[in-house]
């Protein structure tokens, strides 16, 4: 099982109330483990325009307001003061790596460069931040009903709003998710 360029989707019933309701977009994924990045939990006023400041990046000359208004996402707990930008664009940018055909992630600063400009990327996602597991340790964690598994869907990762990812997620998969209980049964 590789699930790179899929979604988790917190199960309601997860423990950890870290990752409650959660939707993890899965950028990496071999036999040493996997990494992903949140892509549905805002950090509470942290916008793209904030980070460009902070970095000394021009955004007066943007052209595309709304880009730069995106909040900025919690993308995990480990190296929350590191950025991740999940893009989707063909134009390349210094140490972009393909997650799918369509869908890439630098940590690169000339993608916020461009973010405004008429060649800017056409889908972004900034995140600080990333969750991170060990050999083995995820598949045992969905085996564990912690996790829900979907491929994953530009739609959702791009265009849905971040409070509906969770349920559209599932939906994409044929679950109602507000309607699983949180109690196990034994057969």
């Amino acid at each position: 099982m590789i699930l790179q360029n899929h979604f988790l989707i917190a199960m309601p019933g997860i423990k950890n109330n870290r990752f409650k309701e959660s939707v993890i977009y899965i950028c990496e994924h071999n036999k040493h483990g996997a990494m992903g990045i949140i892509i549905n939990k805002a950090i509470k006023n942290l916008t793209i325009k904030k980070i460009l400041k902070k970095l000394n990046i021009n955004t007066s000359t943007c052209l595309f307001g709304p880009r730069i208004s995106d909040p900025v996402l919690m993308g995990g707990f480990h190296s929350e003061d590191r950025g991740f930008i999940i893009h989707s664009s063909k134009i390349e940018f210094s140490s972009s790596i393909n997650i799918s055909n369509d869908v890439f992630m630098t940590t690169s600063r000339d993608i916020l460069e461009s973010v405004g400009e008429l060649e800017e990327p056409n889908n972004i996602l900034v995140a600080l931040g990333y969750c991170i597991w060990g050999k083995d340790q995820l598949e045992q964690e969905i085996l564990n009903n912690f996790w829900l598994t979907a491929l994953a869907n530009k739609e959702i990762l791009f265009d849905t709003p971040i409070k509906q990812k969770w349920a559209k997620a599932a939906e994409n998969i044929g679950i109602d998710i507000k309607k699983i209980s949180l109690n196990a049964g034994y057969a």
